[in-house]
């Protein structure tokens, strides 16, 4: 593969509350092509793997619109103006878990559907938590559901466990706390 294709030009076609953007690619082959893009707005988001003991994961359960259903995952939320990932991370998870963490570690960044949208989510590992809980914007009180790490084969298989930064970050958690915590 050669470098990243040319852009000749960048044209904002909708705005809203996100921005859709035409862009005219040039490839290393001569292939040139009009691409959609979703640049959404705001600062990116944030998922929370909160661990209130080592083998232990919490998972909260909410509507989730789009299925029509209640969903088991972890707490998320999109970063506010002027917040860090990690504080965002932090206000998310006494919003929707009722826990704050005297801990906090980015892991990674995720991204959904790359090939056309630039939106960001850092998954933020939370550990050393306490109680505390901040009012949230959820229409409901959320449900609270501590899971051990070492059964996620089930939780994957569930049904109403289908959202897919929420699986990916489990394993990936998983795969970390496995490995001794590179970095430290």
């Amino acid at each position: 593969m050669s470098g990243r294709p040319i852009i000749h030009g960048i044209v904002e076609i909708e705005q809203g509350r996100d921005r859709i953007e035409e862009v005219d690619l040039e490839f290393s082959n001569g292939e040139r092509r009009l691409y959609r893009r979703l640049q959404p707005r705001g600062h990116g988001a944030v998922i929370v793997a909160a661990l209130p003991d080592p083998e232990t994961i919490l998972l909260i359960r909410e509507y989730a619109c789009g299925v029509d259903r209640y969903e088991l995952g972890l707490p998320k939320g999109r970063i506010d103006r002027g917040e860090s990932p990690l504080e965002a991370a932090n206000r998310e998870l006494k919003e929707e878990a009722g826990f704050g963490a005297r801990r906090l570690r980015v892991l990674r960044n995720l991204t959904l559907v790359p090939t056309y949208m630039a939106h960001q989510t850092y998954l933020v590992l939370a550990e050393e938590l306490y109680p505390e809980r901040l009012p949230g914007d959820e229409p409901e009180p959320l449900d609270v559901i501590p899971w051990r790490l070492d059964a996620l084969d089930r939780l994957m298989l569930r049904d109403d466990c289908s959202e897919g930064r929420s699986l990916a970050a489990l394993f990936i958690v998983r795969e970390f706390l496995a490995k001794g915590r590179p970095g430290r």
